[in-house]
């Protein structure tokens, strides 16, 4: 399960309840382990199939300090011992603290998308560069909705055993012509990033809706692609959820897709990566392209959906780095 509303709410609440009380007593932990398994963690805690070193924490004292605090009106040493936030850093391996979410100390720096037009699997020319782009190459893939791209991993819950939650190596999946791979150049030195995932990009179909979807992944010198979270959006509510806006062929439309959240040390050696495409299923359920209901469809329209990057274009991930 995405961890981006819970901290949007804990944001929310910090920044707008009108009772000091309220607004004070929010705390926040973020584990790097599944959903409800915060507690599993051990020396070695693996995630999917990525180790992600000693991620224990002293959770029985913080979580019985607490009731006792609220639930029993004990006087404790709870809130000068805990911090506001407490979040652990995978890649360094580390637990960390910070005063508000993001740290204080995230800045947003922005990656533009680039290629020749030939991005589709790991194997293209797709990149990631601080320079932004002049000239318009799009970068198209089919999207059939009858052969969707496959969840491998990610932030699931309660899916039963449909889909296996964590971090996985994707270069398998990159292989598919229908996910677009744009990835920096190695890293010189390490990138800490840490708070929210912001992106945008220009598209176009000639289908009247469809769905973009974006991967954030983290490249090992030898190639092993993992996974650190991923978000969608569905075209037709581009302009907000109370309306639907149909696409037209020929038109090329901004899309915001909803944030992501990760705190990651990307260590020197490694590469930034993200993919796109139009489906992750069934972690996401499909967009079938017909501008229908789509949960009672069962028969989708093919869908040749383009990314375009340019001046005029920039299709952008801005990450919080520190």
């Amino acid at each position: 399960m995405s961890i981006t509303p819970n901290l949007a709410l804990f944001n929310y609440v910090r920044n707008k309840s009108k009772d000091p009380e309220i607004r004070e007593n929010q705390y926040l932990v973020i584990a790097p382990t599944l959903h409800c398994a915060f507690t599993r963690a051990t020396e070695n805690t693996v995630v999917g199939e990525r180790s992600v070193g000693d991620a224990r924490l002293n959770y029985d004292e913080q979580i019985y300090a607490w009731f006792d605090l609220w639930l029993k009106g004990e006087t404790n040493d709870f809130k000068k011992k805990t911090p506001r936030v407490q979040y652990f850093t995978m890649g360094s391996n580390e637990w960390k603290s910070a005063d508000q979410w993001p740290p204080a100390d995230s800045k947003m720096t922005t990656y533009y998308l680039n290629s020749d037009g030939k991005v589709n699997t790991l194997k293209g020319d797709g990149t990631l560069t601080k320079k932004k782009p002049t000239k318009d190459n799009p970068d198209s893939f089919v999207y059939d909705p009858m052969n969707p791209v496959t969840s491998l991993g990610g932030n699931v819950c309660c899916t039963g055993n449909a889909v296996q939650g964590g971090a996985f190596d994707q270069q398998k999946m990159e292989e598919r012509p229908d996910i677009l791979v744009y990835t920096t150049d190695v890293l010189k030195e390490g990138v800490e990033v840490t708070g929210f995932i912001e992106s945008t990009l220009y598209v176009s179909s000639d289908a009247k809706d469809t769905d973009f979807t974006i991967k954030l992944i983290d490249v090992y010198p030898d190639g092993t692609a993992y996974n650190l979270d991923e978000t969608i959006q569905r075209v037709r509510y581009r302009e907000g959820y109370e309306k639907e806006v149909f696409m037209e062929g020929g038109k090329v439309y901004k899309v915001d897709l909803t944030p992501m959240s990760t705190s990651n040390y990307f260590k020197k050696g490694h590469r930034i990566r993200i993919e796109i495409s139009s489906s992750n299923f069934p972690r996401f359920g499909r967009n079938m392209n017909t501008g229908g209901n789509n949960y009672d469809e069962t028969e989708g329209v093919i869908a040749e959906n383009q990314v375009h990057h340019s001046s005029k274009y920039p299709s952008q991930i801005r990450l919080p780095i520190r």
